[in-house]
């Protein structure tokens, strides 16, 4: 008999909070948090993979630091620049034509972390 292995969480993965509802418990997630994780996945449709993956470069190396609420100052590549960015807007030569950055990438995924 082979036995089925299940998670179930008593608390949110994402903020802490006690979860309640039997389906909460099996994902790890509370339905706000589910719904900002999902929102966050959706916004990675939009954005090419090597953005991606230098937006988890971003975050990873800590050249992506809280400015204000939503602005946030992130290092250039090659570390000799430095740019104020938001998730909807950046200062980068990108940014500043009107096109989505993995700097602005960076920024949502930490605002929806």
């Amino acid at each position: 008999m082979n036995a089925v292995a299940t998670n179930h969480h008593t608390n949110c993965l994402r903020c802490g909070r006690t979860l309640t509802s039997l389906k909460s418990q099996a994902t790890g997630y509370g339905p706000t948090c589910a719904r900002h994780i999902r929102r966050a996945a959706a916004d990675l449709a939009d954005y090419k993979p090597h953005q991606i993956a230098s937006a988890r470069e971003l975050i990873e190396d800590g050249a992506i630091v809280p400015l204000r609420s939503i602005v946030f100052i992130t290092v250039s590549t090659d570390g000799t620049e430095t740019y104020r960015t938001a998730p909807t807007a950046c200062t980068c030569k990108a940014g500043l034509k009107g096109s989505r950055c993995y700097h602005q990438l960076a920024a949502r995924l930490l605002l929806a972390a």
